[in-house]
């Protein structure tokens, strides 16, 4: 039971709380405000088309200019460009013959997309591509089973056993139909195990390693996780209720789960809100009934609304690269205009000892600082929008093993690369950015809305993504950065 709730103000240091026999909720290494700076910004090699504005903005006069239309790129070129939808995840997969095969849903919150997806003639659903030449991306088919129509922030691939999967959900959740998929043979032509109501719930997931556990969590209520070592008979072996867990993920044992904790609402602030670290070697050694403790909590004064966290090594010691999504709908001020409102960005935190994890550094954009806020940038195209805007959506990492590069999707600002081999110190080394133009409808229709966790081609030293608006991007990196792939 936790006994201190303390109420968050960004710059504020945050109080220590103990929880009863599960752990420490820990204080972040770094709190105050002076700790909120942006890294340090990409330096600009030969073939760029620099952004006009601070860090990460897409000012309104490059829409009036046409500046806007021709795109933002720095260190990247395009290779090439499929339809105009996208959503939360794309995924790359080589199967048994050698062929390597994209998979991207096409929707963020089905049937936003629904004309869209019909008249690029991609359709609605799992989109999948034949990369076998990633300058001409071919379609090979869609999935469209529940789940794939409308996998919200699920959709997953184990590349240990071949196996795609998803669970319906939206924007709340829906009832959780899994639908796990097989890549092996063919991976252009995925092969349908099972389509089942096995995931309870749905909005996000997780995978463990070996491929025999998927984790559902619906946002609202739930935590589940289903045992798939017969992809044909899924079996839901642990269900639990009460809890507001985002994304899913699991340490390299496949014993330790981070989940993202969106926390709880209230009139003026989500409470809480941060990482919950789990101790599930009981599901993983299928355990009767395992109990699942809670190892640790932990929280940060400039949090939003916590997305998930990415587990990685460095010289074999033990983070995860979390990225928070949006705004705090809740805060006072609510919306990205209000001078007060936490804008999600992403961080990098230390989980050598579980039970004691803490923030060591942060990766934000100058436009995500507090100052900025209530200024010009509002009437930006999309930024007063508090589902689009400037902020963070999706981190990747092109291996879980001392990676020298993340790669985010940051919604207005587009994919954002960032060095971090020196963990205390990230610092930005590339970005492309391609707002949809011109700046007119919704504001959803307006601008970049880069919502996707990345893939990356390491060979290439490529990185693709999608962006809801102007569809599925092969990205090249250039001036360098590539060498960060290998």
């Amino acid at each position: 039971m936790r006994v201190a709730a303390p109420v968050r103000r960004l710059g504020a240091a945050i109080a220590l709380v103990v929880a009863g026999g599960v752990g420490l909720h820990a204080v972040p290494s770094v709190s105050a405000l002076d700790a909120l700076q942006p890294v340090p910004a990409a330096v600009c090699g030969p073939g760029a088309r620099p952004e006009t504005g601070i860090q990460g903005r897409v000012p309104a006069s490059d829409y009036a200019s046409g500046r806007a239309a021709r795109g933002y790129r720095c260190n990247t070129r395009p290779v090439a460009t499929v339809g105009r939808t996208g959503g939360f995840k794309v995924l790359r997969y080589t199967d048994r013959t050698g062929r390597t095969c994209a998979y991207y849903d096409s929707t963020l919150v089905f049937p936003r997309d629904v004309v869209t997806g019909l008249t690029t003639g991609k359709g609605n659903g799992v989109v999948v591509l034949d990369m076998t030449d990633p300058a001409k991306p071919v379609h090979t088919t869609t999935l469209r089973t529940p789940a794939m129509i409308s996998p919200h922030e699920s959709l997953l691939l184990n590349q240990r056993r071949g196996l795609l999967a998803g669970v319906l959900g939206t924007f709340l959740t829906y009832p959780g139909v899994l639908d796990v998929y097989d890549l092996r043979a063919d991976c252009r032509f995925p092969v349908l195990r099972s389509s089942t109501p096995s995931g309870v719930l749905g909005h996000e997931s997780g995978w463990s390693h070996d491929g025999r556990t998927f984790y559902t969590a619906s946002t609202v209520a739930t935590l589940a996780a289903v045992d798939l070592t017969d992809p044909s008979t899924p079996r839901t072996i642990f269900t639990r209720w009460g809890v507001t867990y985002h994304g899913l993920r699991l340490s390299a044992d496949d014993r330790t789960l981070y989940a993202a904790r969106i926390g709880t609402p209230s009139l003026t602030l989500l409470r809480d809100a941060g990482l919950t670290i789990l101790d599930v070697g009981g599901i993983q050694d299928r355990a009767a009934s395992p109990a699942v403790p809670v190892l640790s909590e932990i929280t940060w004064p400039e949090h939003s609304i916590p997305q998930v966290a990415e587990p990685f090594t460095r010289d074999g010691h033990h983070y995860v690269l979390e990225v928070d999504e949006f705004i705090d709908l809740f805060e006072l001020g609510g919306l990205l205009a209000g001078p007060n409102a936490s804008v999600g960005a992403a961080r990098i935190i230390d989980v050598e000892d579980p039970r004691r994890p803490r923030v060591v550094s942060r990766i934000r954009l100058a436009v995500h600082q507090p100052d900025v806020h209530g200024g010009e940038q509002v009437g930006d195209p999309g930024a007063s929008f508090p589902a689009q805007g400037y902020a963070a959506h999706y981190c990747s990492l092109p291996t879980s093993v001392d990676p020298a590069i993340a790669g985010c999707s940051m919604i207005l600002s587009g994919l954002r690369l960032f060095d971090i081999r020196d963990v205390d110190h990230p610092r930005e080394v590339a970005y492309f950015n391609q707002p949809a133009t011109p700046a007119v409808g919704l504001p959803t229709f307006a601008g970049a809305f880069a919502m996707s966790a990345p893939a990356w081609d390491r060979r290439r030293g490529q990185v693709w993504y999608t962006d809801a608006n102007t569809g599925f991007h092969v990205v090249q990196l250039t001036n360098g950065v590539q060498r960060l792939l290998r």
